[in-house]
């Protein structure tokens, strides 16, 4: 394999040499009054402006976004692009909610429809989810949040149906992805008509763990962490019907992390919910998704330390998983999970997939299975390149790790699943 198609953890600052000239040329202009301002009355103007709307419906809460912001403008360190790329986003979920909150008036049967029976793939970061993920999508009948669906879930003006204008959007979003950070796609490709994770929904509400990922934002996170999530659920579950409404299927399948940490809430708004959680030695996963971190927190500040993101997210991991492991454990709901060992996602793809099926009551036919396997074949791993990852490139070991994941490692063990 060339040298060029090695990702390392690494390589996770070698941006662009436009990339950094533009945050430099665009620095040294503040003075000028060229920082972008993030504020909150300006980004709902902003989002006003662009959608002619005004309501953000009777559910806004603005808590979230003003915990959020305060973290960001304080802690975040932004370089120039970054505040430019936040702006942008921010604006488009506001603009989300007014697009959305018009619909529901427009079309009150959005809202009083069922949701469809809903399977979410619940594994760590890093785990198979993503090759899980796709594979599950390709069902004909089993309808996931694609990514140009996650950017705009809400209809533009005429494109109910074919989305057209949203994609051109996410095509130019994923190709800006590439041309910012090409390591970043042989780590975690975001293709914008490939699945992509729920968790984007909960951004819609601020309250998600995405700021969390992708910046450095420690008082956001710990409120976030002791905050009730149920309005985020709430809102996702509404979004997710409207999405069904254009795009309709039989089932659901949902994939993000984000999860682990709030099951009961997902069992509480997902309509008739499997849990399918995928495991990997967490000395291989966790590494490989603070890597992941590294890489996306650059497109966004200059400041990134690699320890600063091992120290957050291996305590952050543990966190989670010890959530997941009580609420599994006092709500004994065996006939909810499903679990499914990376090595054998990895052996036996097919085999997985048939046992998914058969615990879900749902036919596994040939046809079906040649769906899965070509999507597997155009999916490989390695497609964009191969990924590098080192646990100590994060100022940790091993026994960092066993200080927060000690418990699930011996759930590990008992089940017989890694």
């Amino acid at each position: 394999m060339p040298k060029s198609r090695i990702i390392q953890s690494v390589d996770f600052n070698n941006k662009p040499i436009w990339f950094r000239a533009i945050n430099s040329i665009w620095r040294q202009t503040y003075s000028f009054g060229t920082e972008i301002k993030l504020e909150k009355d300006n980004l709902i103007k902003a989002a006003r402006a662009n959608t002619g709307l005004n309501d953000f419906g009777k559910q806004f809460w603005d808590e979230p976004l003003d915990r959020m912001l305060d973290s960001i403008n304080n802690e975040a360190q932004l370089h120039p692009l970054g505040r430019f790329i936040s702006k942008k986003r921010l604006v488009n979920l506001l603009s989300v909610r007014l697009r959305a909150e018009d619909y529901f008036k427009k079309h009150p049967e959005i809202i009083e429809q069922p949701l469809y029976p809903v399977m979410v793939i619940i594994g760590l970061q890093r785990t198979g989810t993503t090759k899980l993920h796709r594979m599950m999508a390709s069902d004909p009948n089993t309808r996931a949040l694609l990514s140009w669906e996650a950017l705009n879930p809400a209809p533009m003006d005429g494109d109910i149906k074919s989305g057209d204008e949203r994609i051109k959007m996410a095509r130019m979003s994923e190709k800006a992805l590439k041309i910012m950070s090409p390591g970043f796609f042989a780590i975690h490709p975001v293709e914008h008509l490939a699945p992509e994770e729920d968790v984007l929904l909960l951004d819609y509400t601020f309250l998600s763990t995405t700021p969390e990922a992708t910046m450095h934002v420690p008082s956001y996170a710990t409120w976030l962490e002791n905050t009730d999530q149920s309005h985020g659920y709430e809102y996702a579950v509404k979004l997710m019907k409207l999405l069904q409404w254009q795009r309709p299927a039989k089932q659901w399948v949902l994939k993000t992390p984000h999860h682990l940490e709030f099951l009961d809430l997902a069992e509480k708004y997902f309509n008739n919910v499997q849990f399918i959680w995928t495991h990997r030695n967490v000395y291989e996963a966790i590494p490989s998704f603070l890597s992941m971190v590294a890489f996306a927190r650059v497109l966004f500040s200059n400041k990134v330390d690699p320890n600063v993101v091992g120290t957050h997210w291996v305590k952050k991991i543990g966190y989670m998983l010890s959530k997941a492991l009580d609420y599994r454990e006092k709500n004994n709901h065996v006939e909810k999970f499903i679990d499914v060992s990376y090595e054998e996602l990895v052996e036996d793809s097919m085999g997985v997939m048939k046992n998914i099926y058969r615990r879900r009551n749902l036919d596994f036919t040939a046809d079906l299975k040649r769906t899965f396997e070509i999507t597997e074949q155009t999916n490989p791993k390695g497609k964009y390149g191969q990924h590098i990852y080192k646990l100590d490139d994060f100022g940790i070991n091993e026994d960092d790790i066993d200080k927060h994941t000690k418990e699930y490692q011996l759930f590990q063990k008992k089940q017989n699943i890694n």
